[in-house]
């Protein structure tokens, strides 16, 4: 692990410490799961990618995305700013493409540039898959708002296109400003969700 080099990168950010910051690890394909696994938990940061050789394989760079708590088959900001660093780091000319070979597949990322510079990236966001629905009561508590508020037209609904969220559509911008999210309730919420599974 001495020759293992990393990159920070602010995806989504117009300045500094703005967007979301992403860790990229190069060179890492003597790295067991465990120790990706390890190294992700260390960065703390939402997700981070290992990029396992500067060399292509199959038309695109063999790449692993992991969050402190587990491996993810995919995610849309470590896909971009995975591809940025290849591409500023490893390619270091201006190329239309990169591929990265993730857990769900190759993803190609396309690159605008204005002048010498990176303007644009761009990537086709993976078909979204629907999970659990959820009770509007329950999650409107955690959510500090009036179950009314929660538009009943549309589930409550746990989406994912490689990081699963809760999706909760809202009636108003007024109610989405006004919430507050009770860390203790939510906590218990998923506590007992996970109590009914293991039953």
């Amino acid at each position: 692990m001495k020759n293992l080099t990393f990159y920070i990168v602010d995806v989504f950010a117009e300045r500094k410490y703005t967007g979301n910051q992403l860790a990229v690890v190069r060179g890492a394909k003597a790295l067991s799961s465990a120790e990706m696994q390890r190294i992700a938990k260390e960065m703390n940061y939402s997700e981070t990618t290992f990029i396992l050789s500067d060399e292509k394989r199959d038309e695109g760079y063999d790449v692993r995305i992991f969050t402190p708590e587990k491996e993810l088959p995919f995610a849309g900001h470590p896909t971009l700013g995975t591809a940025f660093v290849i591409q500023h780091k490893i390619v270091k000319e201006q190329i239309e493409e990169i591929a990265l070979n993730l857990k769900v597949g190759r993803i190609p990322v396309t690159f605008i540039y204005d002048g010498k510079h990176v303007d644009i990236l761009w990537m086709k966001q993976l078909q979204p898959t629907f999970g659990e629905s959820f009770e509007a009561e329950s999650i409107s508590k955690i959510l500090g708002l009036n179950v009314k508020e929660i538009n009943n037209e549309f589930e409550v609904q746990e989406v994912s296109t490689g990081v699963p969220f809760i999706i909760v559509p809202l009636k108003t911008l007024d109610a989405l400003k006004r919430v507050r999210i009770s860390r203790d309730k939510y906590f218990k919420y998923i506590e007992d969700m996970e109590l009914q599974m293991v039953a």
